[in-house]
């Protein structure tokens, strides 16, 4: 089997990060969409093991959690009974950040559900060394999860932010929401302490 050189794979590579589309990768580097695929895939796992090894006892004061939406072949509505029990239609990331610093110490990638949530949050719970603040948007289903893996031993907040239309004359269909207002709400501890103490 033939092997690519490091050169040739950091040059694929080089082109996905930078935001290239599959295709367009393959005419660039001039390489075979399997071949992509497929270094993407062990790059991809690589990765995911070098995180889940590296990124422990971590000291963040302050995350922020969110779902980022997509879909997988078509929108959740648009999935036909061909599609159906096949991972098609919505997906969702689950993303924890550290406000300060930016760093990403874990993600998930599932449903916007209970059982991923649950998932998400053991995770997170696992990579931390002390206790954080923890912010989330009004999704419930963090309520359960958090209370499960950290107990009472963390400052909790949910924000919702509170959008409303887009600015009159601007193209509907495309103009991102206006957020009018956010409201705060503590679920536990004291998520205002940590506040204080950095000065946010």
């Amino acid at each position: 089997m033939n092997q690519m050189d490091v050169g040739r794979r950091a040059q694929i590579i080089h082109h996905l990060v930078e935001g290239n589309s599959i295709r367009a990768t393959c005419r660039l580097t001039d390489s075979a969409k399997n071949t992509v695929v497929k270094l993407l895939c062990q790059v991809g796992k690589a990765c995911a093991d070098y995180q889940d090894k590296t990124l422990r006892n971590l000291r963040c004061r302050r995350i922020q959690c969110d779902e980022i939406w997509s879909f997988v072949g078509c929108k959740q509505k648009q999935v036909g009974p061909r599609h159906k029990g096949k991972h098609w239609g919505d997906i969702w990331t689950w993303t924890a950040l550290d406000a300060d610093t930016k760093l990403v110490p874990c993600w998930y990638v599932g449903p916007r559900d209970a059982n991923s949530a649950y998932y998400f949050i053991h995770d997170l719970e696992s990579r931390l060394a002390n206790r954080v603040q923890l912010t989330t948007d009004g999704l419930r289903v963090y309520i359960e999860a958090v209370e499960d893996a950290f107990g009472c031993e963390i400052d909790y907040g949910m924000l919702v932010k509170l959008y409303g239309a887009a600015p009159e004359g601007s193209e509907v269909r495309y103009s991102p929401a206006i957020c009018l207002a956010s409201r705060r709400s503590r679920i536990m501890g004291n998520p205002e302490k940590l506040e204080q103490m950095t000065g946010r």
